[in-house]
């Protein structure tokens, strides 16, 4: 059996955005003493947390993803990886180092963050929330924003604004690109019985929503600038890709319909992306 069925265990595309998110933290941080070195450990520790939630979360959700079409192939419900135990094992030996590294190398609050992080997506998304609430995933979204706290933590332990702005941020984000993501893919929700927002209320009032969410988003990307964290770049960023964002949520508004969502989660993903990305731009610009 290749090792690639075992990787997909660990959902390393997802484990990226993450670890990307905690490094943006770390950056709009901008502490002096913030190194090379302290960005390195950083990347390991959020990988390793966010792969041990992302393995117990393949483990645990294996009855519902058999179910669906879209998840059907994944190593638990495929049989390609067998043996629970080996993988919960695994799941708690990779978050245990995670927090090993963050207390060694870097210091307690990252380790406290990506604890709460790997806790709320493995725990209170996982086995709580996802199949007894259609707000699932508002709460669910908290673990990327732990993340962004872990990144800030990073360059110092003392709580500052820069990462707690961007934390809001990715908590916003959330509900607009897992809903659009859950229109595309509302009959094997609700087959499998997880009550996400458009089994509950159906696509359109679910766009509606999203537009709401993302009015709340694009206002709050601004706070950044507004209370002087960040620069013309930024804020040039984070209107034009509001705006952009906005404009696929009305056109979604407008047509309700799988393939518009499916462009307002590729937005999404562009949105987030383009924005964290202006971040360490302004940062750069402003230090130069």
């Amino acid at each position: 059996m290749g090792i690639g069925r075992y990787l997909e265990l660990f959902k390393l595309r997802i484990c990226s955005l993450i670890t990307f998110s905690a490094i943006v933290g770390l950056v709009a941080a901008s502490s002096p003493g913030a190194t090379l070195g302290t960005a390195l450990f950083l990347v390991a520790a959020t990988m390793l947390a966010a792969a041990a939630a992302s393995a117990f979360n393949h483990y645990f959700d294996s009855d519902i993803d058999s179910v669906m079409k879209r998840t059907r192939k994944r190593p638990f419900p495929s049989g390609a990886v067998a043996g629970s135990r080996g993988v919960l094992a695994a799941a708690a030996g990779l978050f245990l180092l995670s927090i090993a590294v963050s207390l060694a190398a870097l210091n307690y609050m990252v380790a406290v963050h990506l604890a709460l992080g790997a806790f709320v997506y493995a725990v209170v998304y996982t086995v709580w929330l996802k199949r007894r609430s259609s707000l699932n995933i508002i709460i669910g979204g908290l673990a990327g924003s732990f993340a962004v706290l872990a990144g800030g933590a990073s360059a110092s332990p003392e709580l500052c604004a820069p990462p707690m702005l961007l934390a809001v941020v990715m908590f916003f984000w959330t509900p607009s690109h897992f809903w659009s993501f859950a229109i595309c893919h509302r009959e094997e929700y609700e087959r499998a019985g997880v009550p996400m927002l458009p089994v509950r209320v159906g696509d359109s009032r679910t766009a509606l929503y999203i537009l709401i969410n993302t009015v709340l988003l694009v206002i709050s990307s601004l706070a950044l600038w507004f209370f002087g964290h960040a620069g013309p770049v930024y804020l040039a960023a984070a209107l034009v890709l509001g705006a952009y964002f906005i404009y696929w949520n009305i056109r979604l508004l407008l047509s309700p319909e799988k393939e518009a969502a499916r462009s307002n989660f590729r937005a999404s993903m562009v949105y987030l992306g383009a924005l964290f990305t202006s971040v360490v731009v302004d940062m750069a610009m402003r230090n130069m």
